[in-house]
């Protein structure tokens, strides 16, 4: 009998292999060295392995971790601060976002991974400006983390509605540099855990020369580029304004539409413009709860699926979305595309589930690594308790209903276990690598600075938020 790390056996295995999601009954995986080994009937895994740890998963199912593709985790501590208001970039978020220093920032992102984890999620996608404690933290916890560098060229301040963004080239230069010394140090840490790609915030937030540059280089390190496409109606007009275009189509001119572009949100793309995106072999990122809550939109992410294109779910950032949690995006991508459509067939919770794995991992370009449970894949999975009143009661026939439980009904809670290249970081509750404590009473002491630095900016902008306050309507 061979001696291995860590086995987990549980009645239901959703594998997210194939076309569909993958399922086996009665199952067991063996994982050795952060990999997973095999996955077979539980007998047969008992019979040939034994293992340092057993994770005995009754009255549970096992898939794959969740993938959360765009978060900005750094704004974490501005929760709850810009929504319900228009002009949500310049008006809600940022009068408090321009007062956070590197150490709010690196808080926020504590606090984001721990609610994130907590809720089953295993990669987070983080799009940020480069700092170093993050990714030290990172590393430290052990989650997978595909962290963007964000590269920026427009000058750091409040701006008008319709005027048009100032290029500053030091700032360019300054962040792009921050980038390639991430790539440089951070490619490949914490044995693979950890990869950079290159940010550029937006078509609109950066020069067209510099934009070559991004991807001259980006094509030298074989490294993808994770940007903001046509995200809303704000962009569009910077572009048309600047270039006489609207975004995609400048994009697609300069040759930008290809497999190493990883497209976030395309709030303002048209159905057709959506679709030459996915044509051209780029992916998506969909952030359905936080467009929802800050454009009233549903991107279009059914057309970009038609069209051949793979999307992943994103969580974006708790003062727009309101919290970092994959579930929620799998429920409200379901529900917002079938009122969209009027079709209750649209988008399906099998469809979802998959966005929230092995379709976000390809959107990503981790599908060789992680995305579905099978030999050879890192062993990134959790656990769900089914013995919860969300999940229950289980049935499987004459069909399963557990995949529309996940879907529609299960909140986060439901996660027993996760595990992230065969080392558990959550257990029945409790943190691992991190201490949750510490990180809510360091946030809560932050924020009470943050508030009262940000006062004067707040009142001075008179934003839709500020009214409410003398309202007395928050």
């Amino acid at each position: 009998m061979e001696k291995i790390d860590l086995i987990v056996s549980a009645p239901h295995f959703y594998t997210m292999t194939g076309n569909g999601v993958g399922y086996m009954a009665d199952t067991a995986m063996a994982v050795d060295g952060g990999k997973i080994k095999a996955i077979a009937p539980a007998g047969e895994i008992l019979k040939s392995y034994s293992a340092h740890h057993l994770i005995d998963g009754k009255d549970h199912l096992v898939l794959p971790g969740f993938i959360d593709g765009h978060m900005h985790m750094t704004d974490g501590l501005l929760r709850g601060l810009a929504q319900d208001t228009s002009n949500w970039m310049m008006h809600g978020i940022a009068p408090f976002q321009l007062k956070m220093d590197e150490q709010g920032a690196a808080l926020g992102g504590e606090l984001a991974v721990a609610e994130g984890m907590a809720a089953g999620t295993t990669t987070f996608g983080e799009f940020s400006n480069m700092n170093p404690a993050l990714l030290k933290f990172m590393d430290k916890t052990g989650v997978r983390c595909q962290m963007t560098v964000k590269i920026r060229e427009a000058e750091e301040r409040i701006y008008d509605p319709g005027e048009l963004y100032v290029f500053d080239q030091g700032l360019g230069q300054t962040t792009l540099n921050q980038c390639l010394d991430a790539h440089d140090h951070w490619q490949g840490a914490g044995n693979g855990r950890i990869t950079i790609l290159f940010g550029p915030q937006g078509p609109d937030f950066v020069s067209k020369q510099l934009l070559l540059k991004i991807r001259r280089l980006a094509m030298e390190r074989n490294c993808r580029i994770h940007m903001h496409v046509q995200q809303g109606d704000r962009e569009t007009a910077q572009m048309v304004n600047r270039y006489g275009q609207r975004p995609i189509a400048f994009l697609d001119q300069m040759g930008y539409l290809d497999a190493h572009l990883i497209a976030v949100h395309l709030t303002d793309a048209k159905e057709s413009e959506a679709a030459l995106v996915a044509k051209r072999g780029a992916s998506m990122i969909l952030c359905s709860g936080s467009i929802g809550i800050i454009d009233g939109i549903v991107p279009p992410a059914k057309a970009f699926q038609d069209a051949g294109g793979n999307v992943a779910l994103g969580s974006d950032q708790a003062p727009g979305n309101n919290c970092h949690n994959i579930f929620n995006e799998m429920k409200l991508t379901a529900l917002f595309n079938k009122i969209l459509y009027q079709d209750p067939e649209v988008m399906p919770a099998w469809k979802v589930l998959r966005m929230a794995t092995i379709e976000g991992a390809k959107a990503l370009g981790l599908h060789e690594e992680i995305g579905t449970l099978e030999p050879g894949k890192q062993a990134d999975f959790i656990t769900i308790n089914l013995a919860t009143p969300s999940m229950a009661p289980v049935y499987t026939e004459p069909m399963r209903n557990m995949v529309p439980n996940l879907v529609y009904s299960a909140r986060g809670n439901e996660v027993s276990t996760v595990v992230v290249n065969g080392q558990v970081l959550y257990e029945n509750g409790h943190y691992h690598t991190l201490d949750l404590t510490k990180i809510l009473e360091r946030a809560n002491l932050y924020a009470q600075q943050l508030g009262p630095r940000a006062a004067d900016t707040f009142w001075k902008i008179n934003g839709a938020n500020a009214q409410l306050m003398r309202t007395h309507r928050l």
